[in-house]
């Protein structure tokens, strides 16, 4: 009986989830904690302070998930070695760093170990944000027509924003690289001992496509004399398809995670892309939800269109065969956990203590009680910037309708709304330019701790909402991922769309509109649109001059 095993690294921690081939079942999952976590104060092992906005990761915890929680899942299986055919991965993205010849991180050599520049730029790592707003507006007094694939507009998050500024912060730590790698890619790299690019993070991160390839050397050189011959110098042009066999698992790391060498690895993918085909997604019309601390919208399309604001468009980047489009909230649950820390008052505190729950869960029964409108309060979710449609990482967040009866459970259910709206707007920029979104599959972590939200998510939309099967969906699609690099001598499948028509299931329940509450949400959502237009649109930057304000006064400026 043949098992895959793929491996989920997120930001906090990977996981790693063993499943049988035949029928998807989960057989052993395992998660191990990064012992370092988001690195965003102090650098390990020094009183070095880091500069604001940064996000940095220690390569060894990546490791330490293969180390640890791979053997683990073996072991609790109690599945052999011998009928496991194949390991996938999926990672957070853009997620990079730079490394030697031989693939060894700058940051784990003695004389690079205390410069920030030369250690993994997680992908909420925001300092690229100058180097991004120029990229930008070069790229469009240039006319690039690849600008058009995301949106108009790329973001700081992204693989040549972090590389310039290595570039222009660290220039030492830019010479002294050999390559600039995801972490997708730099994983494999580890496993099979080969460099192995996968079109997924080089089309939604690198700017790259499968027909023009990476922009022209004078388009990087009008950025940066510098960076004429960047992709040359620190990237690679070879690109390589999603599901393709990266090689073999080096003998090394087999016995490190207690694995047969020579095993089929995978190439990497982005840890949202790869939750798509986990969903039983494999055509166009069904919109996939990754809900968690952010939202990620996936879409597959035929034909290639230029949408307002989506992070992407890539050719065969999510599923072979088709354009895959990506669009995103830089934070949702992260806006519910804010106000749970910092908002609510000690009596729902002491409920939640009394009756043995999460604050979440208090709040979530208190405000379900509401009609739509009840608490008279609208916000916008943009807590931590905007992703889609504005792209825009310095737009703040904002409530209005507030009095001196306002509750806490009003203000969480007007920020649950809020994310509920902004998804609205993704899926009317995509309708408007012909992508149907006719169902929502939603996976990550939200859909089972929130039926509220779900519910919400359902009647601000109009469209009813499906729920991935797997808890682990990121983690099932990397297996899924390492059945089709396997191939089908060995036990696994020609493809993904075979691989879901097997593995992927979802569950029996769904969240069906209310169409009394579908007609008060649609009152509420043209309030969110002018709100929405009005602050990110140019009409009053408020929110920028209060950010800048308070960079002054922490003598951040």
């Amino acid at each position: 009986m043949p098992y895959v095993i793929g491996i989920d690294f997120g930001t906090e921690s990977g996981r790693a989830v063993l499943v049988d081939v035949r029928t998807g079942e989960e057989v052993a999952t395992a998660v191990h904690p990064y012992r370092h976590g988001v690195i965003d104060k102090v650098l390990p092992g020094t009183d070095i302070r880091l500069p604001p906005d940064f996000a940095l990761q220690h390569p060894g915890d990546y490791i330490d998930v293969l180390r640890e929680a791979v053997p683990r899942v073996v072991r609790e299986s109690r599945v052999s070695p011998d009928d496991i055919i194949g390991v996938g991965t999926d990672f957070t993205s853009c997620t990079m760093m730079p490394t030697d010849d031989a693939g060894t991180p700058l940051c784990l050599k003695p004389e690079w170990r205390d410069n920030p520049y030369a250690w993994v730029k997680l992908w909420k790592h925001h300092a690229a944000q100058p180097e991004a707003n120029r990229i930008n507006e070069v790229a469009r007094k240039r006319g690039e027509p690849w600008l058009r694939r995301y949106g108009g507009k790329i973001s700081s998050e992204w693989l040549f924003p972090k590389i310039w500024e290595t570039l222009n912060h660290a220039p030492e730590v830019y010479e002294a690289a050999a390559r600039f790698i995801e972490a997708a890619d730099w994983i494999v790299w580890q496993l099979t001992g080969n460099e192995r690019r996968n079109v997924c993070s080089a089309g939604y991160k690198g700017m790259w496509s499968k027909r023009d390839g990476y922009p022209s050397e004078d388009f990087f050189a009008a950025l940066d004399p510098r960076l004429r011959h960047v992709v040359d110098e620190k990237l690679s042009r070879d690109i390589y398809p999603l599901t393709t066999r990266a090689g073999g698992l080096r003998p090394d790391m087999a016995a490190m995670m207690g694995l047969r060498p020579g095993i089929a690895v995978s190439v990497g993918v982005i840890d949202a892309h790869v939750c798509v085909p986990a969903s039983t997604v494999v055509e166009p019309g069904r919109m996939v939800i990754i809900m968690g601390t952010s939202n990620c919208h996936m879409l597959l399309g035929e034909t290639e269109q230029f949408v307002e604001g989506v992070a992407g468009v890539v050719e065969d980047g999510i599923i072979p065969g088709y354009f895959g489009y990506e669009a995103g909230q830089a934070a949702v649950g992260d806006i519910f956990g804010w106000f749970v820390k910092h908002g609510v008052p000690p009596a729902y505190h002491d409920e939640a203590r009394q009756r043995n729950i999460s604050v979440h869960k208090v709040l979530e029964e208190w405000a379900a009680r509401q009609k739509p409108g009840e608490h008279g309060l609208l916000a916008l979710d943009w807590w931590n910037g905007n992703r889609s449609v504005l792209m825009d990482a310095d737009l703040t967040g904002l409530i209005v309708g507030a009095t001196l009866q306002t509750r806490a459970e009003d203000i969480y259910r007007a920020l649950l709304e809020a994310t509920a709206f902004g998804t609205r707007m993704i899926i009317e920029a995509f309708e408007r330019h012909g992508i149907e979104v006719r169902e929502i599959i939603a996976s990550g972590g939200l859909p089972d701790r929130n039926p509220l939200l779900m519910q919400i998510y359902a009647d601000v939309t109009g469209r009813e909402i499906r729920v991935a099967a797997s808890k682990q969906a990121g983690a099932l699609g990397a297996a899924m991922h390492a059945a089709v690099a396997a191939g089908k001598e060995a036990g696994g499948y020609e493809n993904l769309v075979e691989a879901a028509r097997h593995m992927a299931h979802l569950e029996e329940r769904a969240y069906r509109p209310n169409p009394e509450h579908t007609r008060v949400y649609d009152q509420l959502f043209a309030e969110y649109v002018l709100l929405h237009d009005y602050f990110g649109r140019g009409a009053n930057e408020v929110m920028k001059r209060l950010k800048r304000l308070r960079a002054e006064a922490l003598g951040h400026v």
